[in-house]
């Protein structure tokens, strides 16, 4: 039996089929609307210059304790990687296959902020207080030998560090 025919039947009925215009009018209904104070939740974003930063503040020796019992289980106690990204250490970013880390790679202390903020913990997203942020922010930045122990970290101290890598990225105008 000769399939040509019937693969080239085949191939015009799909064609028919999806080049039908069915126009929807209104809603496609799909999702559900949210409230103007569940965007708010979420309309948290912080610039690397630190505009947007919250009231609050740590220091590494604060953070510590809050990274072991919050950010340990999956990015390791020292910060070496687990289940998650490894955060410190990671040497020359010019190798053959660099490891990006917060201490190697990332630009700017406000974006670390604005992502744990954000994201962290995994499991929890957005379940840290601002001084618990700052804290675990301050304790990574302390891991990565950018900061002192006793160093406080808040809106105004937090964007005047300045990180390995700031001079590592091109800014595009746009």
């Amino acid at each position: 039996m000769d399939v040509k025919p019937l693969l080239l039947f085949t191939g015009f009925f799909f064609l028919a089929a999806c080049s039908t215009n069915q126009a929807t009018s209104g809603p496609t209904k799909l999702g559900k609307p949210i409230s103007e104070a569940q965007v708010a939740a979420w309309n948290i974003d912080i610039s690397e210059s630190g505009i947007g930063l919250p009231a609050g503040s740590s220091t590494p020796k604060i953070g510590a304790s809050i990274y072991q019992a919050k950010c340990a289980l999956c990015h390791g106690d020292k910060g070496q990687g687990g289940v998650a990204n490894q955060l410190v250490g990671g040497g020359a970013l010019n190798t053959e296959k660099p490891v990006k880390t917060v201490g190697s790679f990332w630009p700017y202390t406000a974006t670390i902020f604005d992502y744990v903020k954000r994201s962290m913990p995994h499991q929890a997203p957005q379940s840290l207080t601002d001084d618990e942020v700052y804290g675990v922010t301050a304790y990574i930045l302390y891991m990565n030998k950018i900061i002192g122990f006793d160093d406080m970290m808040n809106a105004k101290t937090l964007p005047l560090v300045t990180m390995p890598n700031r001079d590592g990225f091109v800014r595009v105008e746009r």
